[in-house]
């Protein structure tokens, strides 16, 4: 089961993440996000659990709890749609005007022909 937690102090890593979640059961994996152009913590982590009794029994245990400044939210992950990119991705890509080609800005005629 994925756990999405939130609330995170922002030196935590994914380790002691991981000895947080591992009182509870196995964890199969801890992922602290991370931001690409800082490289610090964004405040938030999904944790991978296989036993969904054992993560069931996490997220009532470590919600609400303060680890730092904030409590933590602690709940099950949402399933991202498949397919991947974001919500306000386009499939054609760019921007304007388009007619199913890929586009920068402004006025998109179509797929490119030279």
């Amino acid at each position: 089961m994925n756990i999405f937690v939130a609330g995170l102090p922002y030196d935590l890593d994914d380790a002691e993440l991981m000895e947080i979640f591992e009182k509870f059961g196995e964890v199969k994996s801890a992922k602290v996000a991370m931001d690409r152009e800082t490289g610090k913590s964004r405040g938030f982590a999904f944790v991978d659990m296989p036993v969904k009794e054992e993560a069931m029994d996490a997220i009532e245990n470590l919600n609400d709890i303060s680890l730092g400044k904030k409590p933590l939210v602690v709940k099950a992950a949402e399933e991202r749609p498949s397919g991947g990119g974001g919500a306000n991705r386009r499939p054609s890509g760019g921007g304007g005007y388009d007619r199913g080609g890929a586009g920068g800005g402004g006025y998109d005629r179509g797929p490119r022909r030279y």
